[in-house]
């Protein structure tokens, strides 16, 4: 089992994995306000289908330990991240940690014209099972985009409608 604690294996789970997502939306708001949304992490529940997302250790910020559970029937998947990088408003940076999920991953906010910001969602898993999951992950990327795109897209309409952050 892995110990987020240890840098060791922070080192090891922030190498970036065979398995790449990216999503990417166009919010009707500034950079400050999107940024400002990402960073509520407990708030991340509300657009996240299926899952409960809350701040284990820190204040959310650089250093924090997140922790994501999502439950679909009897399937429960924990996903825990340490916040490795904030660069308000343009960056947040994580490093899946957790047993299942390893991999950093980044939160990108890009001021735009007229007030829109492009945000940009980047994860880089480790993808388990060996070969097999190697061979299966072509098989399962377009789910992943497709929910991590549908994600945005209730985020992108929470903050344009302001019930975020």
């Amino acid at each position: 089992m892995s110990d987020p604690d240890t840098p060791d294996d922070l080192r090891e789970a922030a190498q970036p994995g065979a398995g790449e997502v990216t999503a990417t939306v166009i919010v009707n708001a500034p950079a400050e306000r999107v940024f400002a949304a990402l960073l509520a992490w407990e708030r991340q529940s509300d657009w996240i289908p299926f899952t409960k997302v809350r701040v284990v250790e820190g204040d959310g910020g650089e250093g924090s330990l997140i922790e994501a559970v999502t439950t679909l029937g009897p399937a429960v998947l924990r996903d825990e991240m340490r916040v490795v990088r904030v660069d308000a408003p343009y960056e947040i940076g994580v490093v899946h940690c957790g047993t299942l999920l390893r991999g950093p991953g980044v939160l990108r906010c890009t001021p735009m014209a007229s007030g829109r910001t492009q945000v940009v969602w980047h994860e880089w898993f480790h993808v388990p099972g060996g070969p097999a999951g190697r061979v299966a992950w072509p098989v399962l990327w377009p789910g992943s985009k497709f929910s991590l795109t549908q994600a945005l897209r209730r985020f992108a309409r929470q903050v344009e409608h302001g019930h975020l952050p």
